[in-house]
């Protein structure tokens, strides 16, 4: 358990190189200036340290856990052969993962702002909330859908490549009615849906479902369920600011 733990802190180290080399180099190389006072070194070490044991335990977890949870769920669900069950888990997967994404919630946060600063919404507390809320559930329940739609693309067989296609064709005319204001918010909600949450287990259920699906591959039916993740909600986004701004 310790080598595996071990192997695992090293690759960490190795993924998060070149991000540190990056920093540095412009920092001491192109700046040339010293950190900020406010930043001590010890302080830069001790939280890059923080950075590699959370992505190192974030992916132990997600091998150990999240994966084989997925996966099984996924193939139960084929097995008991319950269409409706099998949807009703798909949409509940996405907006339970989606509703409680940390990039989502920081991103709703920041756009409820922004609005305020730009006068589409009160500039109060209570106004910045109910914004950000909405944001969040519209993007839930985008994703809810989104699932629903992959897992039935699992099921019959459709074509990826023109359920995506027939996907931006919407974004691309939506675009051309949505306010200016909100188009750039509603392209970043596709974004922040696929983090931290939404994918591993997302991605577990593709994969279980097309593994359990006679007639099925998991490397060409088992995936795409992202894509559609991050198309739907723009669509969302985009028409809820068509109907509400």
């Amino acid at each position: 358990m310790l080598t595996t733990f071990a192997r695992a802190t090293l690759g960490s180290l190795r993924d998060l190189a070149p991000v540190v080399l990056v920093v540095l180099f412009f920092q001491i190389i192109v700046l040339q200036r010293p950190l900020p006072e406010h930043i001590a070194l010890s302080e830069l070490l001790l939280g890059l340290v923080f950075v590699v044991l959370g992505l190192t335990l974030f992916i132990q977890g997600l091998q150990l856990g999240l994966f084989p949870v997925g996966e099984h769920l996924a193939k139960a669900f084929a097995q008991k052969g319950s269409a409706f069950w099998l949807m009703t888990f798909a949409f509940a997967l996405g907006f339970g993962t989606t509703i409680a994404e940390p990039a989502l919630i920081a991103v709703a946060g920041k756009a409820a702002e922004a609005l305020a600063l730009e006068g589409l919404i009160a500039n109060d507390a209570a106004a910045h909330a109910r914004f950000a809320l909405t944001l969040r559930l519209t993007v839930a329940v985008s994703v809810g859908c989104a699932v629903m739609l992959g897992v039935l693309r699992i099921l019959t067989g459709w074509p990826l490549h023109l359920l995506i296609i027939g996907g931006y064709a919407v974004v691309l005319v939506l675009t051309t009615l949505a306010p200016a204001t909100l188009i750039g918010i509603a392209y970043d909600s596709g974004g922040v849906t696929t983090s931290t949450i939404t994918v591993p287990l997302v991605t577990a259920l593709g994969v279980g479902l097309s593994a359990a699906i006679k007639g099925r591959n998991p490397m060409l039916d088992g995936f795409g369920l992202i894509a559609f993740a991050s198309v739907m909600p723009i669509i969302f986004v985009l028409a809820l600011a068509v109907i509400r701004f």
